[in-house]
């Protein structure tokens, strides 16, 4: 039998081509599986895959892709990690810290592309980043900061602010401000800060993790005029007295000069006569010399820094006529007198502790002891010592009949001789305008209509006030009172007083358990 050879080839070649496309048909995608990810940092994680088949084709990529979106394909972010059948590893860097992320592992053969099943893990959070934003605005109290947090490090920023110290490294044991919670930039306005001072600031931000700081910004706050206030005027004489000042704050900078100034002209300045006592942070005391006898002068302490001339409170005082002296008590405090017609007057209240034989006067505080007080004793209105340097002590009438109250050589008028100083200034109406201190520093005022005060006598009369025998104070600053030596009748004694509204004087009789003022008369 002849065979057909064409037939035969023909048939071969189709018998070619059906198993060929058998074992096209036979491919598939390969298969792919995410074992884990592990050994996570801040920024990276390690990635196990495992290509289980290749599909019947050869896997030409394999790797990972990840993203914050579920189901993350090879369009994402991901890694080339060769090609071929098995397992593979893969360190993953580049991630944000405290971020969670969904990664898949794939494969790629000539059919396309498989994935595995998705995983999800989570990078480490890290504490904020930021900076400290530069100071702004410095006075010598305030100042303007702030911070920049670039990243909160993958957990939210609960506090923020700017701490700050005089310390090199504040942290929040230190000052400290609240601005807030959140990334970004913030301003902080700092207050309570002290002239002429050198600060350190710096930026904080917390998170879950912790507390960071930006870097360290300083700054000097700028000096300011020194504070202090003016002594009281003492040793007052015809061409001396002695006065000074209490710096109380150089004003951030040292004091390099410092002392008084003084004019017959208000708000006397360093460009007027001064005294110049020396640098520091101190009180300080100096001698006025060369004055005017009975002139008015005003006076200021004065203090000097990098910042300029700071000045205290402006004091008066009246130097002395010609011929008015002093006398000392046993305390030591020194009294200028003046002449009256024929009598030589303290032109200050009395204010000593002690009787003239060197013995204690009885300082007696509680009200109810005092209203029973048969014996000498002494107070001051309100219990207040500032009361006894201006207005002196108040004294009961049992201390003025020791008859040593008074400095050597000195006494408590008699109501005669109370009399006698009235008579000369013309009668009782008018003698009290004559003796009473002229303006309001320490007298109120009364203007309906306003009493006639001139002071002409240099007596310089104050309003003291008085205390009962209810143990109570009263009037200071409307009533001037003074005890007399003499006696009206056996719980009774005469005083002399002066009214805030009145130009004249007033005599009375009062209880001799009462606190009055005590002026002294030269025997």
């Amino acid at each position: 039998m002849k065979i057909n050879t064409s037939f035969c080839l023909l048939s071969v070649l189709i018998l070619s081509l059906l198993n060929s496309c058998r074992k096209d048909f036979d491919k598939v995608v390969p298969t792919v599986k995410i074992s884990a990810v592990t050994s996570f940092t801040t920024s990276s994680g390690t990635c196990f895959g495992e290509i289980t088949t290749d599909g019947g084709a050869k896997i030409t990529e394999r790797g990972f892709c990840w993203g914050i979106a579920q189901n993350p394909t090879t369009a994402n972010e991901k890694t080339i990690d060769g090609s071929g059948i098995g397992s593979f590893t893969r360190v993953i860097i580049g991630l944000n810290p405290g971020t969670t992320y969904n990664i898949r592992a794939y494969a790629i053969n000539s059919e396309g592309t498989n994935y595995s099943s998705q995983s999800t893990f989570t990078t480490l959070a890290l504490a904020p980043v930021l900076t400290t934003v530069e100071l702004s605005l410095v006075t010598s109290t305030t100042a303007i900061c702030g911070g920049n947090i670039a990243s909160d490090g993958g957990n939210q920023v609960t506090a923020r602010g700017v701490c700050w110290g005089i310390s090199q490294n504040p942290g929040l044991t230190d000052n400290k401000t609240t601005d807030g919670t959140g990334s970004g930039e913030f301003i902080s306005l700092i207050t309570g800060l002290k002239p002429g001072t050198t600060y350190y600031f710096k930026a904080y931000a917390t998170n879950s993790i912790g507390t960071s700081y930006g870097n360290l910004v300083i700054t000097q706050t700028p000096a300011v005029l020194p504070l202090l206030t003016t002594k009281v005027i003492t040793n007052i004489a015809e061409n001396t007295a002695t006065c000074g000042g209490d710096i109380t704050d150089q004003g951030g900078a040292a004091v390099f000069s410092s002392g008084v100034c003084w004019s017959t002209s208000q708000n006397p300045t360093i460009t007027d006569n001064k005294s110049i006592n020396g640098s520091g942070f101190d009180n300080f005391t100096c001698n006025l010399s060369d004055l005017t006898p009975n002139t008015t002068y005003y006076i200021r302490a004065y203090a000097t820094n990098s910042a300029g001339t700071g000045y205290g409170n402006s004091v008066s005082f009246q130097s002395l006529e010609p011929g008015i002296g002093t006398v000392t008590d046993m305390d030591g405090h020194v009294y200028h007198t003046v002449t009256i017609g024929t009598q030589v007057w303290m032109n200050e209240n009395l204010k000593t502790t002690k009787f003239s034989d060197g013995t204690s006067i009885p300082f007696i505080t509680d009200n109810s002891s005092w209203g029973n007080l048969v014996t000498p004793g002494y107070c001051l209105y309100n219990n207040e010592v500032a009361n006894k340097n201006i207005y002196g002590a108040l004294y009961n009438w049992y201390a003025v009949n020791t008859g040593k109250l008074c400095p050597k050589g000195w006494h408590v008028p008699t109501d005669a001789e109370w009399t006698t100083l009235t008579t000369f200034l013309g009668g009782e109406i008018v003698a009290g305008g004559k003796l009473k201190e002229t303006g309001t520093s320490h007298w109120n005022p009364f203007l309906d209509p306003e009493p006639v005060t001139t002071n002409e006598t240099g007596f310089t009369a104050l309003p003291g006030g008085l205390r009962l025998t209810d143990g109570k104070y009263y009037n200071i600053g409307d009533f001037g009172f003074w005890w007399s030596s003499t006696d009206d009748e056996t719980t009774t004694a005469w005083i002399r007083a002066i009214r805030h509204w009145l130009s004249g004087t007033i005599r009375s009789s009062t209880n001799k358990e009462d606190g009055f003022s005590v002026r002294c008369l030269k025997d």
